[in-house]
């Protein structure tokens, strides 16, 4: 029996068995059924697949010691529970064997070692391993790789670029697979497709399509696996023999490895022959060259397992690689797709596609993958600070242009010449609210940066700090400082007095308090008394859009909000929700964090670096709510909405990934945050925000303008198109099926 074979697109299209046209259900049942059944599906292993670049241990031309080390590493592999086995080039035989390539013992020996390994491929190893070895049909020799599962060929893919020049003189041993005419051979007594435009596609994980190339044919102009990507593989596997030299480690990483599978968004699998010599002195010759197993895994422009040359003597590199992220990648983006149909019109995306079975049907229970709990913070310090200061400027820019942009449009070309006009006036440039919270803080600091670039007075940025009934001392005191170490120009409004003669004038009753008559003094004295957890919405919105109304009648406002706020819908409508220009709106809510923080470092020093520091550290709030009988902020963001590096991870993977909950779930355990989160919890958090991303949609679909500074934003204009009365139906069906789950539990548990 030989692998199954088709022609054309290679889409698995659901793997649940439908009901057949012999299924006659009735109304009643029709809608049972889509009660029942009509939820989203996860695929296998939330789409994770574990793959492997392995060396083995060689003996040149020795391909009984040669066999029985790939039939050892195939062993390895089935313990690290891997599923795609890549192999170095011609690793059965060894790459250096030159002219005796050419004789019948050591090519007789190679199909012989061949079969041996098929044969492990029932037992020993039952995923798909790629091996290379030299193969003679019809008379010419031709470099190989051969995909091999559950004892059968899957195919034969031959070489396609050839290097002669140099260290290299592949083309005195090798014909190109390039000339090879694509058909079936006979191998080993199985019948098998050999050509170049074979693609391996998995009957039981949908978009796992594996594409073949050997060594050089990834270093060519335009590579095999350009064209394989656009035939639908996912996953790209090179069977090399490099040999090592200075800096050439450096070029696999930057300059193929990582690159390749960005241009693809695809893995990129790379195997070098050879490793770190033993006292057995098994490894590739050194007669010419020295080959130090250099084994890569990248996905999608990211390095996700690296063997350095030397390091290992059999070197082994595993990951866990994500498919459904690569599809989602693959599906947003149009250029892929324009190329794909631009090639296919032209007649290259000819593949025949090899069915197999990946056997994939759970994620592991630790993933072989760094999962980063704050994805929009990088770890490393030195890339954390080059971070920093690429937003900083891109937001600096921004303003700059949106200041001068306006300048122009009443007739000041000169920016200057415009400054001094309005500071000679006592107008506003522009007009910031300071909260003492983060978000304020660091349009601050921008603006601030902004004016100083211009060669502006920072005069010409009118401040206001705005205490309502919720504010402390603290953010109160700190907003203060920094407006004056700053030497902007500030103003202190207090907005309790108008905030309750409008509720005196409307005859509402914040939290049932009859306020008619009441004195400032006497209502906040009332308000001491509420009992704690207290609430009101139209209380915290009123406070809200009195702000906003102030500032927007004292001259250009920006805004402050954040991009996590924003998802979450944590803002008023047409309060601090509204502004002129939305400085912050790229921002994730964590970012911002360290941002504030490095300001603090990094730009500023003596006492207002420490009230940066300070800022860093006070809980956030939008202190809309009266504060606890100690002063202290009573209404805490994270406790309403969830942590924010949660809310940031959620959204990271819902809008930048697109992952289904159950996988965010997952890979929220894989993570490590700095606070420990139990799944219940980060279950719970889930739930809500979802829900909120969706509900506040209408806030989103009227931002202001706002740069975008990192890889996604909501901006409706150009970046997230979603109706504002979208269901999160399908979002949620997770929760539903964890409520009875839990309800099931909680049963049995009262019947013990």
């Amino acid at each position: 029996m030989k692998p199954s074979r088709r022609k054309g697109a290679a889409p698995i299209v659901g793997l649940k068995k439908r009901r057949g046209r012999g299924d006659r259900l009735d109304l009643k049942a029709l809608l049972a059924l889509a009660d029942k059944d009509v939820r989203p599906t996860s695929t296998p292993a939330h789409g994770f697949v574990r793959i492997a670049a392995a060396s083995p241990k060689v003996v040149v031309a020795d391909c009984r010691y040669n066999a029985k080390q790939t039939i050892l590493m195939m062993e390895r592999a089935r313990k690290a529970g891997v599923h795609i086995l890549n192999l170095p080039e011609l690793g059965l035989t060894s790459y250096t064997c030159g002219d005796l390539f050419h004789q019948q013992p050591l090519r007789s020996a190679a199909l012989a070692a061949l079969d041996v390994v098929c044969q492990a491929t029932k037992t020993v190893f039952k995923g798909i391993v790629t091996v290379g070895l030299p193969l003679e049909v019809d008379g010419v020799l031709y470099n190989c790789a051969v995909a091999i599962q559950g004892g059968k060929y899957l195919g034969v893919v031959p070489k396609s670029y050839l290097p002669t020049g140099g260290e290299f003189d592949e083309e005195r041993w090798f014909a190109s697979g390039l000339d090879f005419e694509q058909r079936e051979i006979v191998l080993n007594g199985q019948t098998v497709l050999m050509g170049t435009n074979l693609l391996f596609t998995a009957e039981d994980f949908p978009g796992l399509v594996i594409g073949l190339e050997v060594c050089e044919d990834g270093w060519a102009v335009i590579p095999p696996h350009r064209m394989q990507a656009l035939g639908g593989a996912t996953v790209l596997v090179n069977l090399s023999a490099s040999n090592d030299l200075v800096g050439k480690a450096d070029f696999r990483v930057s300059g193929l490895v990582v690159p390749h599978s960005a241009q693809c968004m695809a893995v990129y699998a790379y195997t070098s022959s050879g490793g770190k010599i033993e006292g057995d002195g098994a490894g590739e010759s050194t007669t010419d060259m020295t080959f130090g197993g250099h084994c890569l895994i990248g996905e999608n422009g990211s390095l996700l397992a690296n063997v350095e040359p030397f390091s290992q003597s059999e070197p082994f590199a595993v990951a866990d690689v994500d498919i459904d992220h690569l599809l989602y990648e693959r599906i947003r983006n149009t250029t892929f797709r324009k190329n794909q149909a631009s090639m296919a019109r032209a007649g290259l995306l000819k593949f025949e596609y090899v069915a197999f079975k990946s056997g994939v049907k759970k994620a592991p229970e630790k993933l072989l993958r760094y999962v980063d709990a704050h994805p929009f913070v990088p770890s490393n310090p030195v890339t954390r600070d080059k971070r920093c200061h690429e937003i900083f400027q891109i937001q600096v820019s921004a303003l700059a242009k949106r200041m001068a942009h306006i300048g122009k449009r009443i007739g000041n070309a000169d920016i200057k010449a415009w400054g001094e006009k309005l500071l000679t006036d006592g107008k506003p440039l522009f007009v910031l609210g300071v909260s003492g919270g983060l978000d304020s803080t660091w349009a601050l600091i921008v603006a601030c940066k902004m004016l100083d670039n211009l060669g502006l007075s920072r005069k010409l940025l009118h401040c206001y700090t705005l205490p309502g009934f919720g504010t402390t001392n603290r953010t109160y005191d700190n907003a203060l400082k920094m407006m004056k170490e700053l030497g902007v120009t500030w103003f202190e409004v207090d907005i309790k007095a108008r905030c309750l003669l409008a509720w005196q004038e409307e005859g509402y009753m914040p939290f049932g308090i009859d306020a008619r008559g009441m004195s400032v003094a006497s209502f906040v004295e009332r308000l001491r008394q509420l009992p704690s957890g207290s609430k009101d919405l139209a209380f915290e919105n009123k406070q809200a859009r009195a702000r906003t109304d102030l500032l927007m009648s004292k001259g250009f406002v920006l805004g402050t909000g954040d991009l996590s706020e924003l998802a979450a819908g944590w803002c008023t409508y047409n309060a601090d929700h509204m502004s002129m220009y939305g400085i912050n709106a790229g921002i994730p809510k964590t970012l911002v964090h360290f941002l504030v923080r490095w300001a603090a470092e990094k730009v500023f020093e003596g006492e207002l670096a420490a009230v940066f520091v300070d800022v860093t550290e006070t809980e956030v709030s939008p202190e809309l709510l009266p504060p606890s009988k100690d002063g202290k902020i009573a209404q805490k963001t994270n406790a309403s909405i969830g942590p924010a590096d949660l809310r940031d991870f959620y959204f990271h993977h819902i809008r930048r990934w697109g992952a289904n909950p159950e996988k965010i779930v997952y890979l929220a355990k894989q993570a490590k945050f700095n606070t420990e989160y139990s799944e219940e919890e980060i279950r719970k958090w889930l739930a809500v925000f979802i829900t909120r991303f969706f509900d506040q949609r209408y806030k989103h679909s009227c931002l202001p303008d706002g740069s975008k500074v990192g890889s996604a934003s909501l901006s409706p204009r150009y970046d997230w198109h979603m109706a504002s009365d979208s269901s999160p139906e399908m979002w949620l069906t997770w929760a539903e099926v964890e409520q009875k789950r839990q309800g099931k539990k909680s049963k049995r548990k009262t019947k013990k």
